[in-house]
C-alpha cells in the first residue's frame, strides 16, 4: 500500500485525444486567460488609483479581482500546457501546490461573494446603518477573516487528502488536481471516510452561505418593488440577478461535482462540471460584479482617455523634438 508521496507524478485527463482538438482547447484556455487577466488587472489598477472608488465595494471589487485571478492562474496554465505539448503529467508537489491554491482561492472567493451580498443589502435595505455596519475597519475584518478562511479550508483539505495511502493507478481522470479525483486513488477507508466527512461540513457552511445570500436578496427586491421608478427597478433587478445566477451556478454545480455518487460520475460530467465551477465563474465575475457597476465604468473611462490623452501629448511632443533634414 504505497503512500501518495512515493508517486512522482499523476495523469491529467486531456480534452480530447486529436490534435486538432488540443490546440482548439489550447486557444479557447488562452483566450479565456488573456480576458480574465485583462478584465481584473483593468479593475484592480482603476480601484486602486481612483480615490472615487476606495469605497467598500470598491475594496471588495479589488479583493474578488485578486481571487478570480488566483483562480484562472491556478488551474488554466496548466491545462494550456499540456494541451500545447500533447502532456498530460503534473508532478506531486506540483498536484499538490495546484489542491491547495485552487480550494484557498474558490473558498476566500465564496466568502467574498456573501459579503459583497450584505454589502448590497446594507446599502439597499439599511442605508442609515451603513457607515457604522460597514466601516473600514469592518471591511479590513472580513476581506480578513475571507482570506483566512480560504487559507485554513485549503490547508486543511490538502493536507489530509494527501495523506491518504493511494493504490488505485496515478490517473486522475480531470484536467486539473482536486480531491474527489485524488479520493478515488485512495485505498484507505477510514481516510476516505474523514475526507467526505470534511467536504461535507464545508458542503454544509457553503449551503449556509448561500441560503444567507438568497436570504438577502429577497429583502433587496421587496426593497426594489417599492422603489417608484420603473427604470430605478429595472437597474437594481438587471444588477442583482446576475449576481445570484453567478452564486448558484458557482454553489450547485461545486456541491454535485464533490457530493455526488460514483455511480454516476463520468470523464465527460467530471469535466463539465469542473469547467462550470472553476473556469466559468471567475471568468463572468468581473463582468457581472464591475463592468456592470456604472461608477467603476465611469472611472475606466476617464483613466482609459487620460492614458490615451497623455500618450498623445508625449507622441506630439516628441515629434516636434525630432530634428528632420531635408535634402
Amino acid at each position: 500500500m504505497p503512500n501518495s508521496s512515493s508517486m512522482p507524478q499523476f495523469l491529467l485527463l486531456a480534452f480530447a485525444d486529436r490534435r486538432e482538438l488540443q490546440l482548439l482547447h489550447f486557444w479557447l484556455f488562452l483566450a479565456i486567460s488573456l480576458a480574465a487577466l485583462l478584465a481584473n488587472g483593468l479593475i484592480l489598477s482603476t480601484v486602486a488609483c481612483d480615490h472615487h472608488l476606495h469605497t467598500p465595494m470598491g475594496f471588495f471589487l479589488l479583493n474578488l479581482s485578486l481571487t478570480d485571478l488566483g483562480c484562472i492562474c491556478t488551474t488554466v496554465p496548466k491545462a494550456m500546457h499540456n494541451s500545447l505539448q500533447n502532456n498530460t503529467t503534473i508532478s506531486y508537489k506540483g498536484c499538490a501546490a495546484q489542491l491547495f491554491f485552487f480550494f484557498f482561492f474558490m473558498s476566500a472567493e465564496f466568502s467574498l461573494l456573501t459579503i459583497m451580498c450584505y454589502d448590497r443589502y446594507v446599502a439597499i435595505c439599511k442605508p442609515l446603518h451603513y457607515g457604522t455596519l460597514l466601516g473600514s475597519r469592518a471591511c479590513a475584518h472580513m476581506a480578513a477573516a475571507a482570506w483566512a478562511t480560504g487559507f485554513l479550508n485549503a490547508l486543511l483539505h490538502t493536507a489530509n487528502t494527501f495523506s491518504l495511502p493511494l493504490c488505485q493507478g496515478n490517473a486522475l481522470g480531470q484536467f486539473f488536481c482536486e480531491i474527489p479525483a485524488i479520493l478515488k486513488l485512495s485505498c484507505s477507508h477510514s481516510g476516505y471516510l474523514r475526507e467526505i466527512g470534511l467536504i461535507g461540513v464545508t458542503a454544509s457552511l457553503s449551503l449556509g452561505c448561500f441560503v444567507f445570500n438568497v436570504f438577502s436578496y429577497v429583502q433587496i427586491f421587496r426593497a426594489v418593488l417599492r422603489i417608484p421608478s420603473q427604470q430605478g427597478r429595472h437597474k437594481a433587478f438587471s444588477t442583482c440577478l446576475p449576481h445570484l445566477v453567478v452564486v448558484f451556478l458557482f454553489v450547485s454545480t461545486a456541491t454535485f461535482g464533490y457530493l455526488k455518487p460514483p455511480s454516476i460520475s463520468s470523464p465527460t460530467l467530471d469535466l463539465t462540471l469542473s469547467v462550470l465551477y472553476s473556469v466559468v465563474p471567475p471568468t463572468l465575475n468581473p463582468l457581472i460584479y464591475s463592468l456592470r457597476n456604472q461608477e467603476l465604468k465611469d472611472a475606466i473611462q476617464k483613466m482609459m482617455t487620460g492614458c490615451f490623452s497623455a500618450y498623445y501629448q508625449e507622441s506630439n511632443s516628441l515629434q516636434s523634438q525630432t530634428p528632420f533634414c531635408h535634402v
